[in-house]
This record gives C-alpha cells, sequence and structure tokens, in this order.
C-alpha cells in the first residue's frame, strides 16, 4: 500500500477519536487534562509522515514520529498511538496480497536491536506520565532484550506491550471484530467509536491509570465502564445517552483519570480497520 494512502488511513483515525465522546479523554465535545482537541490533531499531522515513510523500519519510524510530535507541541499526545500504530503501518506498506493480520506477525517477527534502541529512545523522550524507573528494563538505558522480548516482560502491567507480545492478538482478535460488528448494526461511526472504548475499558484496567492511579482506582473505572455501558442500551433516547456520556466524562476528569490506553487501543484498531478497508478496495 502506498504511503499517502497508509498516511490518510493513520489521520482518519486519530480525527476520529477526538470527534468521539470517549468520556475521560480529550474529543471535541470537551477539553481535559490541560490539553484540547487540536493538540492532538496537531501531534497527528506532525507524526504521520514520518510514521508512514515508505522503506524506514520501525524503531526509525517511533523516534522521527515522536521528536515531531515534541517539536509541534512539547508534550506527550500521541506516544501509546505510535508504538501501536507503527506495526501497522510497517505491516500494510509490505502486506502484498497478505492478510495485514499476518504482516504485522511478520514485522514483529523481524524487528532487530536497533528497533529497540530507537524505540527506548523515542519513548524516554515523550517521557509518559507513571514512567518511573524499571531497573535493568529502563528505557533511559540501552536495551538488553530486543523489543518484542522486552515488551514480554513488561506484559503483565502495559496492554501497549501485552500487544507486541503476543502479535496484537487482542486488537485483531477483539477489538476489530467488535468495531466491525457495530458498524455492520448499523451504528455510525462516531457511535461505533464511543461504543469500541467503553468495551476495552470494561473489559481491561487501563494500563495509563494503573500507572498513576494504582490498581484500585484503574478498576473502580472498569466497573463504571461495564455499569455504563448496560445503561446506554436501556436509553432509547440519544440526547439521553449524549448526557449519560458526558456526565461520566466530567466525572473522570474532575479526578484527573483519563484513560489513556485505552483510547490507544481505539486509534489502532480505527487505522487497522482504515486500513484493511482500503486493502479490500485495491484487491
Amino acid at each position: 500500500m502506498a504511503e499517502a494512502a497508509i498516511g490518510a488511513a493513520f489521520l482518519a483515525a486519530c480525527r476520529l477519536d477526538v470527534a468521539a465522546l470517549k468520556p475521560g479523554n480529550v474529543h471535541h465535545y470537551a477539553d481535559g487534562h490541560g490539553m484540547r482537541a487540536e493538540d492532538f490533531v496537531a501531534s497527528a499531522e506532525a507524526a504521520a509522515p514520518a510514521l508512514c515513510r515508505d522503506g524506514r523500519p520501525l524503531g526509525r519510524r517511533l523516534r522521527d514520529a515522536v521528536t515531531a510530535t515534541r517539536q509541534a507541541g512539547g508534550c506527550n499526545t500521541n506516544l501509546g498511538i505510535l508504538l501501536l500504530c507503527a506495526p501497522l503501518a510497517l505491516a500494510a506498506e509490505r502486506a502484498c496480497g497478505d492478510s495485514l493480520e499476518r504482516a504485522v506477525v511478520e514485522v514483529l517477527a523481524g524487528l532487530d536491536a536497533e528497533d529497540a534502541a530507537l524505540a527506548y529512545r523515542a519513548i524516554a523522550l515523550a517521557n509518559p506520565g507513571g514512567l518511573g524507573e524499571a531497573g535493568e528494563h529502563d528505557v533511559r538505558r540501552p536495551p538488553r532484550h530486543g523489543l518484542v522480548e522486552a515488551m514480554a516482560l513488561a506484559a503483565p502491567r502495559d496492554r501497549i506491550a501485552r500487544l507486541y507480545a503476543e502479535d496484537f492478538a487482542d486488537l485483531f482478535g477483539f477489538a476489530l471484530p467488535l468495531l466491525r460488528n457495530r458498524l455492520e448494526a448499523g451504528d455510525d461511526i462516531e457511535t461505533a467509536t464511543t461504543m469500541l472504548y467503553l468495551a476495552l475499558l470494561a473489559r481491561w484496567p487501563d494500563s495509563h491509570l494503573l500507572r498513576k492511579f494504582g490498581d484500585s482506582a484503574a478498576q473502580s473505572v472498569t466497573r463504571e465502564a461495564a455499569d455504563l455501558r448496560i445503561r446506554l442500551r436501556a436509553e432509547p433516547v440519544a440526547a439521553n445517552r449524549h448526557a449519560l456520556l458526558l456526565d461520566w466524562d466530567k466525572r473522570l476528569k474532575q479526578q484527573g483519570f483519563n484513560p489513556g490506553t485505552s483510547a490507544d487501543l481505539t486509534v489502532a484498531t480505527l487505522f487497522a480497520h482504515g486500513l484493511m478497508q482500503m486493502q479490500e478496495a485495491l484487491a
């Protein structure tokens, strides 16, 4: 797939991310956590050329995309998005008739020591909230393992790392089918995005919340997400469903809770969906 098409799919996913009402995150309906929706769109536009450039290895894409983001906005708005979307972008470039899922497996299997070193630099440069110290696996030190092996070590405490360690199984096996089912059932893309995000948040405690606030807070948000999904399904009036979402959004932001990892996986799922639609159109 051509670089321009991959970049367009990435930007479409990032713009939809802030167009949909995802409680606790920044979106067009409400700012939050000292950021605006426009900050995320600007970050995506800055990062896209490096992330989607033909012929670049994954580590270099990550380092250059994070560098471009920092230069554009001065803060970490998209590290998780870039970590998840870089293998998808590289896989789409290399797919050549294979499924995107199979191409991602091949991309991850082919990562080398330089990819790990550059990815570590990218993570350290972004300096995500709750990064802290991690002993011999600290990203501020030279890596002692390949990137996938390092992700496997972090997988028990980080959902993004687990995706790398398990060939993006949660994305292709759970998130993407759920998104497609919502769309096939008649949801518009913004509603489907909101419901995908809530399903992810209700299924797994958010890694960003775990790092910053601990297990009890993350688990409580997961339970609230599951409860909200039930209430939304029982509410027939669209305006009332919107009000329920905005009310929880306000309460989460008052507590400083930003379920960022669930949002990152939502964006990556939207990106994969867009790439697969383009593949199908070219077939």
